[in-house]
């Protein structure tokens, strides 16, 4: 593989219409080489890789928790709770965010987490350029409920976000709820695939990003996977996992494989949303009484999608690349792309995507603060055997949590005194995230701008 090291530091319902998922192979077992470049010292570690998908007919309902957002206006200093109230970098495109929640039911399909006699339940919020925002809410980054969990679960996952002084429940995005989308043209349509125990929300900083530049932008969930999810009837799902599922080989398939299934479930619904809009409307109801934001079913171009994750999420993004033509891209953004070894600790067997290459646009992008010998053998693979369409990029002075919205919050905590200076270096390496934000909000928007078309 030739590598070029380029430093370029820049700043409960069941309600709905059914639909039966299906996708195709996507690998191509080519040979051929990409480039790494450096973008952009650090520490950090944590991913998981991808499998098969699964598959099955669809419920397809719109409902999701009944969202109180708080007032507009300062974001930051004494929450409602008497902690620190964190802010969102403000995106950067023409367009004003509309935001819309959506709940995902496969009926076909068990939830492994669960056991017999359940549904798979997803969670997802589509982000997508706005019309008229007159009279709307801004959306929470988090539920309360969800906000309360996140605040035992996050200092598990990651280790230096602290346990206490923040109220992680007044945080608004800068997404208006159920605004009508803005008319005009079909647009590309991304996925969103959070990391391993981490929910769908810290990925709000790029998904904002895209949506202010004209993509819609679908971010999903993983229930059981994730921290915690909150769903319709007031469940809150909190993750199974006690430690790092690397570890049990078997517990880290069923976690792919399930990843995998409920990344296609989201495309099957957009497939399906999209060839049911009504000639006279543009709306398209998901359920009794409760109709998708005006103009939002138009706004989906079903041929132009692309697929991105963090961490399990990224090797999700990959994988899902190899299994399903309906993707023309994908960006793993610092994902492992094999299994764990037997013994722990020795190389496992490469995912297809890494063992046969892609023949479509894949980039991988990853910090200098999050790398291994199984880093490198993986990621290595999947660039030499795609004959020139996987990409290395590497952010520099940064680590793994860097490329979540942990870039923004984490100098804020610092400031606030609720984490050190080395604490914050640990969470998103020395990078200022007045680059680091811009930078990966950069380098997702223009890989996919490149390979989807202009928004």
């Amino acid at each position: 593989m030739a590598n070029t090291n380029t430093n370029t530091n820049t700043n409960g319902n069941r309600h709905g219409t059914e639909a039966v998922a299906g996708a195709g192979r996507g690998g191509a077992g080519r040979t051929g080489g990409a480039g790494r470049t450096e973008t952009g010292g650090g520490v950090g570690r944590r991913a998981v890789a991808a499998a098969a998908v699964l598959g099955g007919a669809v419920a397809l309902t719109g409902r999701g928790p009944a969202w109180a957002a708080p007032r507009p206006g300062s974001l930051v200093g004494a929450g409602a709770a008497g902690g620190l109230r964190l802010r969102l970098p403000a995106p950067s495109g023409p367009y004003r965010i509309g935001a819309s929640v959506l709940h995902l039911v496969d009926r076909e399909r068990p939830d492994p987490w669960l056991g017999a006699g359940s549904v798979r339940r997803v969670m997802a919020t589509v982000w997508y350029p706005a019309g008229d925002v007159r009279g709307r809410r801004r959306l929470p980054h988090m539920t309360p409920r969800a906000a309360g969990s996140f605040a035992s679960w996050a200092p598990r996952t990651h280790p230096r976000v602290p346990p206490t002084g923040v109220d992680w429940a007044a945080t608004t995005t800068h997404a208006h709820l159920d605004a009508p989308a803005l008319a005009g043209r079909r647009r590309p349509v991304l996925l969103y695939s959070p990391g391993g125990g981490d929910p769908r929300t810290l990925g709000t900083c790029v998904a904002e990003e895209l949506a202010s530049h004209g993509f819609v932008v679908v971010t999903v969930d993983h229930p059981g996977d994730a921290s915690e999810v909150e769903l319709p009837d007031g469940t809150l799902r909190e993750t199974v996992f006690t430690g790092d599922p690397r570890a049990d080989p078997k517990l880290f398939r069923t976690v792919i494989e399930t990843r995998l299934a409920d990344v296609r479930l989201a495309l099957d619904h957009l497939d399906h949303l999209a060839g049911l809009v009504g000639p006279a409307t543009g709306r398209r109801r998901d359920q009794p009484g409760r109709a998708l934001p005006r103009g939002l079913a138009r706004a989906l171009d079903p041929h132009r999608v692309g697929v991105y994750g963090h961490s399990a999420g990224g090797t999700t993004a990959a994988q899902a690349l190899y299994d399903d033509r309906r993707i023309a891209a994908a960006a793993n953004l610092e994902g492992y792309l094999s299994h764990p070894g037997t013994p722990t600790g020795h190389p496992g067997p490469l995912f297809p995507v890494a063992r046969d290459g892609v023949d479509r646009p894949l980039l991988l992008l990853g910090t200098d603060g999050f790398r291994d010998a199984e880093f490198e053998r993986t990621w290595s693979a999947a660039v030499a055997r795609s004959h020139g369409h996987a990409t290395w990029r590497q952010v520099a002075g940064a680590t793994h949590a860097t490329l979540t919205d942990y870039a923004a919050l984490a100098p804020q905590l610092q400031a606030a005194g609720l984490i050190t200076a080395e604490a914050r270096a640990g969470l998103v390496g020395t990078i200022d995230p007045a680059r680091s934000v811009p930078l990966l909000r950069h380098l997702v928007r223009t890989f996919f701008a490149r390979h989807l078309g202009t928004p």
